[in-house]
Order: C-alpha cells, then structure tokens, then sequence
C-alpha cells in the first residue's frame, strides 16, 4: 500500500467539498470518491505546530514544536516523525514542496527522497515533479508528501473571472469592499492549489497504483484573518480533511464524528499493517471508514504557545461544547494576525484595543458560530467544571510545560517583540 499526503497552508473549510462557492473542482471529485470529515480539527492553528502534530501523533508542546520553524523552533526528538517508521518498513519516503516542521535543511527530517523543498511559487513546478515520481514508480511502496505553499499569504491578484462585487467572506470578518477584495484574491489562490491537486490525481489515476493508494487531503488550520488562524475557535483549528482508499465503505459520504490531525498517524499504521508506536496519542480512522463505529473519540484538544510572539492558549471540544482557556494577559496581538486590509480596516476599527475573556466557554448546539460566552452562566456550571477538569487531566497526561507558568522559547528561537503590529517587522527578542 502507498500514501500520498497532500497538505496546504491557511484554508481551513473553505473548499468547495464543504459548500464553500470556492473554485476546486478536484478536490471535490476527489470527495466523491472518498470520505469527507466535518468535523476535523487541526492541534494547532499555526502552522510548524500544526504540521507537527499530524505527523508525530503527538501534541505540538509534547514532540516540542511550540512556535514556527524557520523563527527556530525545533522538535524534541526527530525519530518520531512519522518518515522514520516509514523507513524502518522498507517504504520509500518522498517529500515534494513545503513540509514546515524544519529549517533549513529539510533532510534531517530522513525522507529518502527530496524531490523539491521549493516553496513559495513553486507549487505547479512541485506539482509536475510528484506527478512525474508517481508515473514512473514502478515497485515497492512508498510515502509521498505533497506540499502547497498556496494557500497561505500572499495571495495573487484574482482571476479575471473571479468578481469580488458577488463573493462572502467568511463569517468572523466584515462584509465590505476590502474584504471582499481580499477573499477573491484567497479564492484565486485556492484554485491554483486545487489545480496541482488536479495534476497528482491525474498522475495516480494513469499510473495504475490508485487501488493501491491511501491519500488524504488535509489543511493546517483556519484562514488568515482575524479570529481565525492562530484562534482556537471553530474558524481557527477547523480544517478539511479528505480520505480516499481501497475498500472505504463510506465512498461519497461525509462523517460529523470529532476527529483530530494526531488520530492521521495511527490511520496510516492501521492501513499499512504497521504496529503504531506506543506513545502516539491518536485513535486509528478505519473504524469509521470500514462502518464499524461512529465514534472514536469524546473530545479533541488544541493550543497556541507561540506564533509571531507569545500567545498561551488551550482548549477542549466535544460534539457540544467548547471551553478556551488563555494563560496570558488577554490581548489581541497585532502580530499573531497575518497582514492584510481586513485587518487594517479592523484595527483601524479598535479590534486590538480590547481585551478578550480568559476563559470561554460555548454551547455549539445552540451558538456554533461561538459568540456567547456561558462560563458565568450557573445552567453551565457542571459543564464548566468537568471540561475544565478534562483540560487541565489531559495537559499534566502530556506534561504541558505551561502548568508551571510562562513557557520559554528554546535558545535560538526568536519571536517579534509584543508592540509589533505585523510579524514581518524585524523587531524581535
């Protein structure tokens, strides 16, 4: 069996296969041929820790990676990148294009094989080499990790056919002409990412090894907007998540199970007949794929320790609810939010002079969109508790280093320092 992992930057949902009026006609063919998750859900919504976590099994403060790559942080131990189990099977590891979890030496993560680790603008040339490994592959398995560096920002000037007078930005932001001018711009982005998609799944097809293939798509977290991407709300840890693969009995359907990226790792030891190492928190997918169950798990966790600058934040859902818990001083941080007019126009708006609450907690039965904090609300008052308790079990389980207070960043590392308005500004500490 093979496994192909396609992966792209800051999309969340926002593709056609989950309703979104998004220009990715082969992810949604793609779909139609395997098993859609609603209700996936990213460990991380940054991007090194989000990446790292699918692909350890373990959560980004537990295998190390608590802020970016290329800024100096670094896994604690690279043995368990899931390439390295893969190589000690006898499968051939191939990474073609952004991978996120080392800088700058992509090879010391242990892929046999570096087709490209070209990133930014390179995703079509990537796309022609993965295909062209595919086609010509002709024994033994392998592992090959696609990729995208769209659909993270910048984004490109939207295609002329793309009219930003008749396009939704999603929810968390304002509906005006920026924005909307922005969001075609993210649209635009998403159809050249689904293009190379397009060209992979052209190259399995023509190969013959699609009935010997595992693929699955997935995202590393929410759009960069604000409240979004480095959030743990639903629109920030949200992610697509698209699995095809021999003998899937849910073809053309979607699951609403609760579902986590560290629950990946196990699903590929599962299809792949490997024995799953012992430490891996995840639970294997197959049984929801095969039909055997509809649930594997009761909650899934998340946090943010690090992005631009220091921003300490867990959380806990269930199919229900959700309880946020920040460990800092509660502001919104100015470079923890990719640069853009939206959020220009909100913070022109008085967006970063508020405080935010230092524990949320959301009913996502009656308010999904997660706007009315109950956590002072005495109905909830059980619930409070024992998702606190849950929070608070599962983070002394995976020894989070932020129960005994403020996190240091690693020696090397560097982040900007807290007044800086944009991430890009060479102020750091």
């Amino acid at each position: 069996m093979n496994v192909i992992y396609m992966h792209t930057h800051d999309t969340g949902r926002y593709i056609s296969p989950y309703g979104y009026d998004v220009p990715t006609p082969n992810l949604m063919d793609f779909t139609k041929e395997g098993t859609l998750f609603r209700k996936a859900f990213s460990a991380a919504p940054t991007c090194s820790p989000s990446r790292s976590a699918l692909l350890t099994g373990l959560p980004p403060h537990q295998n190390g990676m608590i802020g970016l790559a290329h800024r100096g942080f670094r896994m604690h131990e690279m043995d368990k990148h899931i390439v390295r189990l893969m190589n000690d099977n006898g499968i051939e590891t191939v990474l073609c294009g952004v991978q996120h979890v080392t800088h700058p030496d992509p090879s010391e993560i242990g892929y046999n094989r570096i087709l490209s680790d070209k990133h930014y603008g390179a995703d079509e040339e990537n796309a022609k080499k993965a295909a062209k490994y595919i086609r010509e592959k002709k024994s033994g398995s392998f592992f090959l990790s696609f990729g995208m560096s769209n659909t993270h920002r910048d984004w490109p000037k939207a295609d002329s056919d793309i009219n930003q007078n008749y396009v939704m930005p999603p929810h968390p932001i304002p509906d005006n002409v920026a924005s909307r001018k922005d969001y075609a711009s993210y649209l635009t982005s998403a159809r050249r990412m689904d293009d190379c998609v397009g060209v992979l799944l052209d190259a399995l097809s023509e190969s013959g090894l699609e009935d010997e293939t595992f693929i699955f798509f997935t995202t590393d977290h929410g759009l960069a907007y604000p409240n979004m991407k480095c959030n743990l709300y639903d629109t920030g840890i949200g992610v697509s998540l698209i699995i095809k693969y021999p003998g899937n009995r849910l073809k053309g359907c979607s699951s609403d199970s609760l579902v986590s990226h560290l629950d990946i790792f196990p699903t590929i030891c599962d299809i792949l007949d490997i024995e799953e190492p012992d430490y891996i928190s995840g639970k294997s997918l197959v049984p929801l794929l095969d039909g055997s169950t509809n649930e594997i798990r009761d909650e899934i966790f998340a946090e943010v320790t690090y992005h631009a600058v220091y921003e300490p934040i867990r959380c806990i859902r269930t199919s229900r609810y959700k309880l946020i818990r920040y460990f800092d001083d509660c502001s919104y941080l100015p470079a923890n939010v990719d640069g853009s007019e939206v959020k220009d126009f909100m913070a022109q708006s008085g967006f970063f002079e508020r405080k935010h609450d230092r524990i949320m907690l959301f009913d996502l039965n009656l308010d999904p969109v997660e706007r009315v904090n109950l956590v002072n609300d005495p109905s909830y008052s059980k619930i409070l508790a024992e998702l606190s308790k849950k929070l608070e079990d599962w983070m002394r389980e995976t020894c989070d280093p932020l129960l005994d207070g403020p996190v240091e960043k690693p020696l090397g590392a560097i982040t900007n320092i807290r007044s800086c308005y944009s991430p890009r500004t060479q102020d750091f500490e």
